[in-house]
């Protein structure tokens, strides 16, 4: 039995540390090439982790953002994870000749509901096998799966070889719980982390999730989040 991950006193985070806990979201449909260059500066000027961007500026983000300190992540399958395992590496390996260090990647949410694991993990596994180096966060897509295949899908993302699990895209009707980050973290050996994404819209939730076990977090809100947490830190 892997023993358990030990749970974050988020007291003692410093502003600089929660930074480096988020992937700032650039993903909505209707952003311009401006206010993708744009939240690449907010991200850099903050020091978040990484930011997440579309696939096609991939190689925007990577140039704005080159030797900021600050990676480019991208999607694939992206929003319903059901484009075919073909695809998916295309997309993969296109994002990463353009500059991507990170690939949150869709699994394909209506084999896992039906039952078949293999295509599911094989699904995960082709993407990992063309992305060696790269870090791989696989989203479940939560809202559409009850808890038992949730777990299978803990499963099934460690198998591949996959780097994190993850909770939503923030494209469904719901996004990031604290009963699902529980869930994930109980189901995945410690190797494997964490990523809530989809309504972590404040300071107070993003620490909820991370007491919880998660340990990235996908977010628009970046700005405010670590604004408020330096006000609490200031003396």
């Amino acid at each position: 039995m892997t023993p358990p991950v030990a749970a974050l006193n988020c007291a003692d985070l410093s502003v600089a540390e929660v930074a480096k806990m988020i992937d700032h979201s650039l993903l909505r449909p209707e952003l311009t090439p401006r206010q993708v260059t744009e939240g690449c500066d907010l991200a850099a000027r903050y020091q978040v982790a990484s930011v997440c961007v579309k696939p096609a500026d991939v190689a925007l983000a990577a140039e704005r953002l080159a030797g900021s300190g600050v990676l480019v992540g991208t999607v694939v399958g992206f929003p319903h994870g059901s484009s075919t395992t073909a695809v998916k590496v295309a997309e993969a390996q296109a994002a990463i000749a353009d500059g991507a260090a990170e690939l949150d990647m869709v699994l394909n949410i209506g084999r896992l509901r039906g039952g078949a694991d293999a295509a599911v993990a094989d699904d995960i596994a082709a993407v990992v096998g063309v992305a060696p180096g790269t870090v791989i966060k696989v989203i479940f897509e939560n809202a559409y799966l009850t808890d038992e295949e949730k777990i299978r899908a803990c499963r099934l993302t460690e198998e591949a070889g996959a780097h994190y699990v993850k909770t939503s895209t923030g494209f469904a009707p719901s996004g990031a719980t604290l009963a699902d980050v529980r869930l994930m973290r109980a189901n995945v050996s410690p190797k494997v982390k964490v990523k809530a994404a989809g309504g972590v819209r404040t300071l107070d939730v993003l620490f909820e999730m991370a007491e919880a076990g998660a340990v990235r977090f996908g977010a628009t809100t970046t700005a405010d989040m670590l604004d408020d947490l330096a006000g609490r830190r200031t003396p």
